[in-house]
């Protein structure tokens, strides 16, 4: 059995996956994948690769101007029969509007989908390949999020923020000569969302020993490697520098891998990643433009950071907390939710209340025993997977990415607001629904 932090990304996409010590075979289903200088010259071996030959290619008119240029002369050189489309909105969102427009415009003779983008593109593509029943290959122009190989879309559904599971693309070309020349406040959203495997590493053994939930070793492995060559290459960015980029997309593209292969997002996405969805629904709400997701979750994860900081100080006390779940107020959070989120409250409410039932008592008594039993083992996986923030702090500063919410656009209630709500738009077991579990979420003080 191999470890995967070790093994090339040829060994890792290969077809049949790899056995792994945890009882699982990981596989990510996926024909092509290329990472380097002049990879875009490699999209007709993609396509043979896929076993296709006409794609219908979609793009905006960023990724337009930043790759189109160097895609069509190859397929035109390789002779490929396609269709074009470039979205028309001027800003496109992961939206039913897109989707909508997508689906009017794809020409069924055709018997794939190329994406030319980063994520709202790749997201885009992946949910219109499911819908279509076509392979799908993306072209990367920035390294701006980890999705590239991850089998799930980041989309909005009647304004909020949702996880849809499609599949991962069946090629990922990423070319370091375009994506290099990215607009620099891309290459800092790519680092901002590998920073945060830092949380999500932790989050996923805390939501192990709390909940139970499927943890593999092996593939935290290949992250943390990952995320070390990262963090390592990062000061390079700013010069814009191949090999930083390459790192990085490496790392991003590893990231929907290693999603993929544990079958969930933990791996790469933890509480910090909720702070840019939770922002993103008031923003659509308040009908006010927001930051690139990555840029949001690199500010999410220093106040993730931060959080840690108080909990690492915590000891769980069970009175205190089936005290405030039998205290515990549904319709007034029901009022505070309607106050945070505006007209998509309503959605969540009923999410929380007919879906997720994430504050039923009996499971929370459950839960809060073995948050008490498994307290050592929490505290020790904090001590291993958790870097120390100043330090966090440091590189993100002298690369000038945003280090506080007012550096996006939004304020520091709305911080504490999307802390206290994001346990209640998903099911997932976050950082905050263990300090919910614990009593104290409410009463906590968020660092400024």
């Amino acid at each position: 059995m191999i470890r995967f932090a070790d093994a090339s990304l040829n060994t890792l996409i290969r077809k049949g996956g790899n056995e792994c010590a945890c009882g699982r075979r990981h596989a990510v289903d996926m024909d092509y994948l290329s990472i380097c200088s002049g990879a875009v010259q490699e999209i007709p071996q993609a396509l043979d690769a896929m076993g296709k030959k006409r794609p219908f290619i979609v793009c905006d008119a960023n990724t337009k101007a930043a790759a189109w240029g160097r895609v069509q002369p190859v397929l035109e050189a390789a002779g490929v029969n396609y269709v074009f489309f470039c979205l028309p909105m001027a800003h496109v969102e992961p939206n039913e509007e897109a989707m909508g427009a997508l689906v009017m415009r794809f020409d069924p003779a055709c018997d794939c989908i190329m994406g030319i983008g980063s994520g709202v593109i790749n997201d885009c593509c992946k949910v219109l390949a499911r819908a279509v029943g076509r392979k799908m290959m993306i072209v990367g122009t920035a390294p701006s999020m980890d999705g590239y190989a991850s089998n799930s879309s980041a989309m909005i559904r009647e304004g909020v923020k949702c996880t849809l599971v499609n599949a991962a693309p069946d090629a990922i070309i990423c070319d370091v000569d375009i994506i290099k020349d990215a607009p620099m406040r891309m290459l800092r959203a790519g680092l901002g969302d590998m920073l945060a495997k830092y949380v999500a590493l932790f989050e996923w053994r805390m939501a192990a020993a709390v909940k139970g939930e499927y943890y593999c070793e092996n593939v935290a492995g290949l992250m943390r490697a990952t995320l070390e060559k990262i963090v390592a290459h990062a000061p390079g960015l700013r010069e814009r520098d191949p090999a930083a980029v390459q790192a990085t997309v490496e790392g991003l593209v590893l990231s929907g891998i290693a999603m993929s292969y544990a079958g969930v997002s933990r791996p790469a996405s933890g509480f910090e990643h909720y702070f840019s969805h939770l922002w993103e629904m008031m923003a659509l709400d308040r009908k006010i433009p927001f930051e690139l997701h990555g840029i949001q979750v690199g500010v999410g994860t220093l106040l993730a950071l931060r959080i840690l900081d108080q909990v690492r100080t915590m000891t769980p006390d069970r009175e205190r907390a089936l005290a405030f779940v039998r205290g515990f107020d549904e319709d007034a959070w029901d009022e505070e939710l309607r106050r945070i989120l505006g007209g998509t409250a309503e959605t969540v409410i009923h999410l929380r209340r007919s879906v997720f039932h994430n504050n039923d008592a009996a499971a929370h008594a459950e839960r809060i025993e073995r948050i008490i039993e498994h307290w050592d083992e929490i505290l020790y996986a904090a001590q291993q997977e958790l870097p120390q923030t100043a330090q966090i702090e440091a590189l993100m500063r002298s690369l000038g990415m945003a280090m506080t919410p007012e550096d996006i656009g939004f304020t520091h209630q709305d911080a504490v607001d999307a802390f206290r709500a994001a346990r209640d738009t998903r099911d997932k077991y976050l950082t905050s629904s263990m300090l919910w579990d614990m009593g104290v979420l409410l009463e906590m003080e968020l660092p400024e």
